[in-house]
């Protein structure tokens, strides 16, 4: 048994990548895994977008098990084109009808600017057709999400949508009002 204080630096020390340390686990995930008889429909009909950021275990946040809803997550926990396709295929086709959105304090989100787009392209010769998406205040940002998603046309249910923010610090969610249009100085 190892002693080192995270897993992946074994595999890396012995010449291996985190990626195959990961593929280790999974061998002994699988060793005695058990199908657990579900299928794609989430128990609680609900579909969380939230951040990437590693500081969230949304699961044991939120009280969730296996099966019990969608996750969707990206840089920021913003609601793209992306996030409305896996939201609308999400309600139209496996049944999910409430919506939660999860930003979180000290988001890195809050440090880029667009600025981050031209730095890539004048780096690679191209500029991503994506945008940053940052943000300067992450309650107007939740409340950006939740606008997004209630007009979106392609979904079905928008009467259910809820922001969010997740103190890193303390592990507590603070919900947005949405109607609060009152904005910090971003200085």
């Amino acid at each position: 048994m190892s002693t080192s204080t995270h897993p992946s630096a074994d595999a890396i020390r012995n010449g291996g990548t985190v990626t195959d340390r990961l593929v280790e686990a999974n061998a002994e995930y699988a060793s005695g895994f058990t199908d657990p008889g579900m299928d794609a429909r989430p128990v609680q009909r609900v579909a969380v977008v939230a951040c990437m950021d590693a500081r969230l275990d949304l699961h044991a946040a939120l009280g969730l098990q296996l099966g019990d809803c969608h996750t969707i997550r990206n840089a920021g926990g913003v609601v793209t084109d992306d996030v409305i396709r896996s939201l609308t295929i999400s309600q139209r086709a496996l049944g999910t009808r409430s919506v939660m959105l999860v930003h979180h304090t000290n988001c890195g989100l809050e440090s880029l600017t667009e600025d981050f787009r031209h730095e890539l392209e004048d780096e690679v010769g191209q500029r991503p057709a994506w945008a940053v998406e940052a943000f300067r205040d992450v309650d107007q940002d939740v409340r950006q999400s939740m606008q997004r998603v209630r007009t979106s046309p392609f979904l079905l249910h928008s009467d259910d949508v809820r922001g969010f923010v997740f103190d890193v610090t303390t592990g507590l969610l603070r919900e947005i009002d949405p109607s609060d249009e009152t904005e910090t100085d971003p200085t």
